[in-house]
């Protein structure tokens, strides 16, 4: 005679459910209610937390974004790194940075406590904005205009990574961000910057 075997299409025999224990309701309350503090936390952590920089996005053909970062980078050159032109925008005013594989366009020199509004998207693939060694991190997409008011607080020749990885050449995606005490510093030392030229 052959033992009956249940697969999972065969209800249980007999009664398999029974209300749930005292303690797993508090459990159950506990996890539900940490649950609704973390979704709570997501808004609070954005206005509060200082980390999730609020910014516009707007739709933007790639191409006339590019145009209108090289009109930015003719208007405000004052240097060029290795081809790429180094831009000293007057504080308050718009500007422009390009990704694009595999390099950042242009060479940004800002000057310290003062406001920029920057604008960023990128030429071609997904890009990743990371500005070392400060934790700040934005996925730069194409088709879209990303600003965002910048007001740096502190000097120096800071490095932007690119993290989103973008192809074969995404290793040397390493642009600058120069924060000077005043616009009258001159371009400080570029011995890490790894840039290919002007598109």
């Amino acid at each position: 005679m052959l033992t009956k075997v249940h697969t999972g299409l065969d209800p249980v025999p007999g009664i398999w459910w029974k209300p749930a224990h005292r303690a797993e309701k508090v459990w159950v309350a506990i996890a539900f209610a940490w649950c609704m503090v973390l979704f709570a936390m997501m808004p609070l952590w954005h206005w509060k937390g200082g980390q999730n920089p609020s910014g516009v996005r707007t739709r933007v053909e790639p191409k006339a974004f590019l145009a209108r970062t090289q009109a930015f980078a003719n208007q405000y050159k004052v240097d060029t790194d290795r081809g790429v032109p180094v831009v000293a925008p007057p504080p308050g005013s718009e500007v422009y940075l390009t990704a694009m594989t595999y390099q950042w366009y242009p060479i940004l020199k800002l000057v310290n406590g003062k406001t920029y509004r920057l604008h960023l998207s990128a030429l071609d693939v997904n890009h990743g904005f990371s500005l070392y060694p400060v934790n700040v991190n934005l996925q730069i997409v194409p088709g879209y205009d990303y600003a965002l008011e910048v007001t740096p607080n502190a000097t120096g020749d800071f490095r932007i990574i690119c993290n989103e990885f973008c192809g074969i050449g995404h290793h040397t995606m390493v642009g600058r961000v120069i924060v000077t005490d005043d616009a009258g510093n001159t371009l400080s030392d570029n011995r890490s910057a790894r840039l290919g030229g002007v598109p």
